[in-house]
């Protein structure tokens, strides 16, 4: 019941309430970042969401577009900026996704949107993280985020799925707000941002 009618109620009265509650400090972030971005502050990209369908993700944009003599980007670690490592270490990078929550195409719980290049390898068993919308956090991200591997960030994925309820969906965004608190598992250990999934 709760995850046919009840869910996306749910995600649109909170949603809303987190973006009033987060707006200074949305706004602040927002100033800053356009200032070191040069007056970009938002970062999009194409997603798949639920049943694999396409859609544009919106986050605070923690990199600069810097690039090396030949045109190409420089590496990630080149072009995190000061403020960027601390948006992304405090997790405020994430908040602009709550404009993707009300549109519905995110929802605040389930399986974190990745790329569309990585559809192809994924098992089938892995493919069932899909047949719900993606979420802001997740059960992976509570049990270890980009800290763990990324089988185990599936098993984590699929487990949510085959077990969603009201009651997980609230321990899951207790257990994000203590992550969040102590920046547990931003990145991968040795990796200025998450190593690429290669199947």
């Amino acid at each position: 019941m709760y995850k046919f009618f009840f869910k996306r109620g749910v995600d649109f009265f909170l949603a809303t309430l987190f973006l009033v509650l987060f707006s200074p400090i949305f706004f602040l972030v927002l100033i800053c970042l356009m200032v070191v971005n040069n007056g970009k502050p938002f970062f999009f990209q194409i997603r798949p969401g639920k049943n694999e369908k396409l859609f544009k993700i919106i986050k605070f944009k923690t990199m600069t577009d810097k690039k090396d003599r030949d045109g190409e980007l420089l590496p990630d670690k080149d072009r995190l900026t000061s403020i960027g490592i601390f948006v992304r270490k405090t997790s405020l990078d994430e908040i602009p996704q709550l404009i993707n929550v009300l549109i519905g195409n995110m929802s605040l719980i389930g399986p974190r949107p990745l790329l569309p290049e990585y559809l192809p390898l994924y098992t089938e068993k892995q493919s069932k993280r899909h047949l719900v919308k993606p979420g802001i956090t997740g059960w992976a991200q509570v049990n270890g985020r980009n800290a763990i591997s990324w089988e185990k960030k599936f098993e984590y994925d699929i487990w949510y799925v085959e077990h969603l309820s009201f009651i997980l969906d609230i321990k899951i965004i207790l257990k994000t707000i203590k992550k969040v608190i102590v920046s547990e598992g931003v990145n991968t250990e040795g990796q200025a941002t998450t190593e690429k999934f290669k199947g």
